[in-house]
């Protein structure tokens, strides 16, 4: 037993720095100010850390006030054998040391939420063993950009801008709590790919403490909310992860926008390796609309020909980004999806009235 002992003493001081390395950002942009006023939001998702990414030069070419990085901001799936996390602990180092994303991180301010794949293994949910260590190295790296450092999960909020021109950008965890989804029966199948739809009221998407949260966010005064899930919520054709998986969280969510009268709702997406855009009336007071924007660098293919009954317009396969212009004198806003330079491919403007305001 001694010997057993005196074995396990040795081997963690010999790792001490693997076993607490938290890997920093670069020089970061300063955050925005809580009265700074926003006209252009860019936003994206699925980057590889060890490939360059020409969609972020788009983005600086877009000259936006602000980037939200949606989830699988890196690829760092770790076993979680070892607790040090030693392979995600290597995509933040890789990150921290990639080209593009340090001119974007320089120039741009970012907020941060995390999909599976940096949250530490592939479609992981609750009780992924490593998600302890992979919430600690994503707080350290994001740093001020890491909205939920003050509880456990990375979900939180920010409030910019003055009255009549306030946004609230709500930035949701869809990992730490969910539940694990239903496995298919005919894996592969259109629309059946991965997962079904589970109408277990007992699982959850967010877990009851977020949940709390969000209702209280969503009673704060603002003039536009983006809710940032890393995964969709209005798509309905494919069989992979997404709120329609959960149906019963999913009309949840739609209830809770409603019971607290929350107007302005737009939400933005990612995970799919794709982008599209998405409208649907009848949910809450006013039509939801939502842009998913994938991948920054990780396309699978160059078309898509995937189609959800809310879809506005063919899927975007190659790698992109996106951008909410906000025209606050005009009162209306558009979403578009922009080709690696920068440029429009795909874009719907939505006047305030649509969206309750």
């Amino acid at each position: 037993m001694i010997l057993v002992l005196g074995l396990v003493a040795l081997l963690s001081l010999a790792h001490p720095a693997q076993a607490q390395e938290i890997v920093k950002r670069p020089a970061a942009a300063k955050m925005l100010g809580a009265d700074s006023v926003l006209t252009r939001i860019a936003f994206g998702s699925c980057m590889e850390e060890t490939l360059p990414v020409p969609a972020l030069r788009g983005v600086l070419a877009t000259q936006p006030d602000l980037f939200l990085a949606m989830g699988d901001n890196l690829y760092g799936d770790d076993p979680a054998d070892d607790p040090a996390l030693p392979i995600l602990t290597q995509a933040y180092r890789d990150l921290a040391t990639n080209a593009d994303f340090a001119a974007l991180n320089r120039t741009v301010p970012i907020l941060a939420t995390w999909d599976d794949h940096d949250f530490g293994a592939n479609d992981a949910g609750a009780i992924y063993g490593g998600k302890t260590r992979a919430e600690a190295l994503f707080d350290g790296f994001w740093g001020d950009g890491a909205l939920g450092q003050d509880h456990p999960g990375v979900y939180g909020a920010h409030l910019f801008g003055p009255k009549g021109q306030r946004v609230q950008i709500i930035m949701l965890d869809s990992r730490s709590f969910r539940s694990d989804l239903k496995d298919t029966d005919q894996r592969g199948a259109k629309g059946k790919e991965r997962y079904v739809p589970d109408e277990d009221g007992a699982k959850t998407m967010l877990g009851e403490v977020q949940w709390a949260w969000l209702a209280e966010q969503l009673k704060q005064p603002a003039d536009l909310r983006l809710i940032v899930s890393s995964v969709q919520v209005l798509a309905d054709g494919h069989g992979y992860e997404a709120w329609h998986t959960l149906p019963r969280e999913r009309a949840r969510l739609f209830r809770l926008i409603n019971q607290t009268g929350a107007k302005g709702v737009v939400i933005l997406s990612g995970d799919r390796h794709m982008a599209a855009l998405y409208r649907q009336a009848g949910l809450v007071d006013y039509p939801l609309v939502e842009l998913t924007a994938s991948a920054l660098n990780r396309s699978m293919r160059a078309t898509n020909d995937e189609i959800s009954s809310q879809q506005i317009g063919p899927a975007y396969a190659p790698n992109n980004s996106g951008l909410m212009e906000i025209d606050w004198r005009g009162k209306s806003l558009r979403l578009s999806i922009r080709n690696e330079q920068g440029a429009e491919v795909q874009g719907l403007s939505v006047p305030f009235a649509q969206i309750g305001l």
